[in-house]
């Protein structure tokens, strides 16, 4: 008689359906997470992925190189413009996100990142002067941000996920889990890259020494 009245209570019935479906959530959740990551690591390990990213970043490196030298370009241009290893390191970050079609934090942050530098290299040259003035004047001594200090006092694992925050783009003030999840997705990108760009660099080393000697 008294099992029947508990099982048959409104209140530990509506509990019972309540944790159940939370538990039922949380296995969607945790299923939807392991597939998600697993799908990013295969999506950058397939060759039609990696053939795609080649032939784009073979066409963003023809660009660099057929942009202005440092010689009949202008001074400001010049100044502003990245050459060298810095200028095939931007090229081939800003091709990886366009690759990755923004579906990810780190993808985003590459794309946002480099509007961003277009539209603030002007205020940039007119804050610098004012800059320059400012620290002529202050003859302070440098103050210690309160950041620097907290994080001395940080535990170690709380240190190593700020690292891991400030490593991968877009993920500086983002929870632990979000970090963990586009890292692997990040890492796994960095790595289809390497493999690009090492085959570029053997073709065209190839193409180079089989060419004949100009006469």
């Amino acid at each position: 008689m008294a099992t029947s009245l508990i099982s048959n209570h409104p209140a530990t019935n509506s509990e019972r359906s309540r944790d159940s479906k939370r538990r039922k959530k949380k296995k969607i959740n945790n299923s939807t997470n392991q597939n998600s990551v697993s799908q990013s690591r295969n999506r950058w390990k397939t060759e039609t992925e990696q053939q795609i990213y080649s032939s784009k970043l073979l066409q963003a490196l023809q660009q660099v190189r057929l942009s202005p030298s440092p010689a009949s370009a202008s001074a400001s241009a010049s100044a502003s413009a990245p050459r060298g290893g810095r200028a095939v390191r931007e090229a081939a970050d800003r091709v990886l996100a366009v690759t990755a079609k923004g579906r990810t934090r780190w993808s985003r942050a590459i794309l946002t990142n480099r509007l961003k530098l277009k539209f603030t290299k002007h205020k940039r040259q007119r804050v610098s002067a004012a800059a320059a003035t400012r620290n002529i004047r202050s003859s302070k001594k440098p103050r210690v941000s309160i950041l620097r200090l907290k994080g001395k006092n940080l535990p170690a694992l709380q240190r190593k996920v700020r690292v891991l925050g400030r490593l991968v783009p877009g993920c500086k003030k983002e929870p632990l889990p979000v970090i963990l999840e586009e890292a692997t997705d990040y890492i796994a990108a960095l790595e289809m890259q390497i493999r690009a760009m090492t085959a570029l660099t053997n073709i065209l080393s190839g193409a180079t020494t089989s060419a004949p000697p100009p006469s």
